[in-house]
């Protein structure tokens, strides 16, 4: 096996999953895993978690943890070879909402110990403190576990190296300073030259000062997070650490996404063989309340419903193009600022033959949008690579993009030229933030789809682009090769289970209680 790799997250799919972080982190771990490095995945023990593992049995005690006493379990993702371990504290991770808000939408008020007691748990983990196996390699993933780095270079230790992946820069974790020492976080390490940002303490900026190396999700995004226009206050940090910053693009995880053999559809089809992406926008326009019209031009926006992501321009956005194009349809999959929903489905109610709304997330919903839209609106202030329209493309669905981040990478926009040949693109790019940017670039994808040879073209295009983790997690494995030259073959991280079919998760759950 090559080096141990401890991957430290708050989400992976399907444990828990609140956007991208989860699919790009079991993506990881699979990729890793058939690449033959033995990669586990460390996450808090929510009950999603608990019900989603398999084989799952008690492997450590955390005494005295930030938070409580904790308890470490092992186990598998449920149907996969993918090892993890779950931190087990019921009152901290155990709760009504995600990973992050209580029922009502509103951040845990206790966040920062929830996840610097993760952090802490993978020092504690990393450097021997329990029966588990040392990891060569600690894989810290955004803010939530970036005080991880902090903890093992506080603690002095040399092995294992940090990794930090930053997913999105704008969340950072921040918390009032006082919380330091409750955090358990040394005094020499809460100034400015360590957490402190601002007055407040910021989870980020440590993975950023004391990880051994940094990486991010796209080229494009690695550059801009260097200006002060996507830095969110830490370019400073990333600036100067900007030779050990990497971009390694994120893939997808195609045992999951793949509309040839996608379980979560009612027709399977290809890019040699669309006739069954018809069945699959009947199904969508039932799912979302529209009437079943196999040649209205089906538009779908599914993602957090944030400025970020344009939620606020879209709403400007679809009541003049469904006066432009009484035929078109809209459909709409996802949750984010409540005033940002309570608008739309207002928007819906006032339009109920175009346009459907569906407040929240479920994967069969996610993956028939995919499979049933004609195109993805995927509007983006800032994009730090955007798995989303990559699924799109995969399954004959043509992206409407802004030209930021991981979309400028990943999606070959078509030229504006009028009747411009196809050639290589898969989708259409625009640039800038205003109602009008974006209503343009619609009225340009339907100008496109009104041409069916020139819209298959576009579809084939992106069906056929190879998007897998491959090439990635090979970059990843050279750099942990970078961290760990001489990592000895050694015994897992997580014991190999029987061949005997797996218990469920909730027989060891039970057998605990």
């Amino acid at each position: 096996m090559l080096p141990r790799v401890m991957l430290v997250t708050s989400e992976a799919l399907p444990l828990a999953k609140t956007g991208g972080l989860g699919d790009a982190v079991s993506g990881l771990a699979r990729a890793l895993r058939d690449a033959h490095v033995d990669a586990t995945i460390f996450m808090p023990a929510y009950e999603s978690a608990l019900h989603a593992a398999s084989d799952l049995e008690k492997v450590a005690d955390l005494p005295g943890l930030i938070g409580g006493d904790a308890e470490v379990w092992a186990g598998w993702v449920a149907d996969t070879e993918i090892p993890v371990l779950l931190l087990r504290n019921d009152a901290l991770y155990v709760r009504p909402g995600n990973p992050y808000l209580d029922a009502d939408g509103r951040e845990f008020p206790d966040n920062g110990i929830r996840f610097a007691a993760l952090a802490q748990a993978a020092k504690r983990i990393s450097v021997g403190e329990t029966p588990i196996r040392v990891p060569h390699v600690v894989h810290a993933h955004d803010w939530h576990a970036a005080l991880t780095p902090l903890y093992l270079h506080a603690a002095g230790v040399k092995r294992p190296k940090t990794v930090l992946t930053i997913h999105n820069l704008a969340f950072q974790g921040n918390f009032p300073l006082r919380l330091a020492e409750e955090l358990g976080i040394p005094p020499a390490y809460r100034g400015s030259e360590g957490v402190e940002f601002w007055g407040n303490l910021n989870f980020m900026k440590a993975g950023l000062r004391y990880a051994d190396k940094i990486t991010t999700v796209s080229a494009t995004y690695a550059r801009e997070i260097l200006t002060p226009a996507f830095g969110h206050g830490l370019e400073g940090v990333l600036g100067q650490r900007a030779h050990e910053l990497h971009a390694i693009p994120n893939g997808i995880d195609t045992e999951v996404w793949d509309p040839a053999c996608d379980p979560y559809l009612p027709e399977h089809f290809s890019a040699m063989d669309l006739r069954g992406k018809i069945r699959n926008k009947l199904e969508m326009q039932r799912a979302f309340g529209l009437p079943t019209d196999p040649e209205a031009p089906l538009l779908a926006m599914g993602s957090r419903l944030t400025s970020q992501k344009m939620a606020d321009l879209a709403i400007e956005v679809f009541p003049m193009l469904l006066a432009a194009h009484p035929r078109l349809q809209i459909a709409v999959l996802g949750c984010g600022e409540r005033a940002l929903e309570e608008a739309l489905q207002e928007l819906a109610a006032r339009h109920p033959r175009n346009l459907g709304v569906h407040i929240g997330y479920d994967e069969r919903r996610g993956h028939l949008l995919h499979a049933g839209a004609d195109m993805l609106l995927h509007g983006s202030r800032f994009e730090p690579f955007g798995l989303t329209p990559l699924y799109s493309m995969l399954y004959g669905t043509v992206p409407i993009a802004s030209r930021v981040g991981g979309l400028a990478d990943s999606i070959a926009g078509l030229s504006q030229a009028p009747d411009a040949e196809v050639g290589s693109a898969t989708g259409i790019l625009f640039d800038g933030d205003t109602p009008a940017d974006m209503m343009a670039a619609v009225e340009r994808a339907l100008e496109a789809f009104a041409q069916p040879q020139r819209w298959a073209a576009l579809q084939k295009n992106g069906m056929t682009r190879h998007f897998g983790w491959e090439a990635s997690a090979a970059q990843y494995v050279e750099l942990y090769r970078m961290l760990a030259p001489v990592a000895p073959v050694g015994a897992p991280m997580v014991a190999r289970r029987p061949e005997a079919a797996s218990a469920p998760a909730e027989t060891a759950i039970r057998k605990r209680a």
